[in-house]
């Protein structure tokens, strides 16, 4: 561990909305939850396409990790979208323990932790 973990408010992101950027778009497309030893981890799967760059096409699948659950969707943001309690995984040990079960388990070339 880097320093004191401190638990906090995730609201998920939009499932099948499709984000338009510069060079391409991208879309979450499922949200998961993965057994570890002392819990379940938060994460969400999707894809990225570049298909409007001048250097030619490309795309990956990727997963994002939340952290792990404390309180699974547990109220409602003011957009209504579910918001769950989660404790951000910085352990480098445990990233790539997960990082290496999520990338076996739904085929996606990087798994991403997202900060505390």
């Amino acid at each position: 561990m880097t320093g004191k973990i401190v638990p906090r408010d995730y609201p998920h992101p939009r499932i099948s909305e499709q984000v338009d950027a510069v060079s391409g778009h991208y879309m979450l497309t499922d949200e998961k939850r993965l057994a570890v030893a002392d819990g379940q981890v938060l994460y969400f799967t999707g894809y990225a396409v570049v298909d409007t760059a001048c250097c030619g096409p490309g795309g990956c699948g990727y997963a994002v990790v939340a952290g792990k659950i404390i309180g699974h969707a547990y109220r409602r943001s003011a957009d209504g979208r579910a918001v769950s309690r989660v404790v951000p995984i910085d352990d480098p040990g445990l990233q790539a323990e997960i990082g290496r079960r999520i990338m076996a388990t739904d085929h996606v070339s990087q798994v991403l932790f997202d900060p505390s």
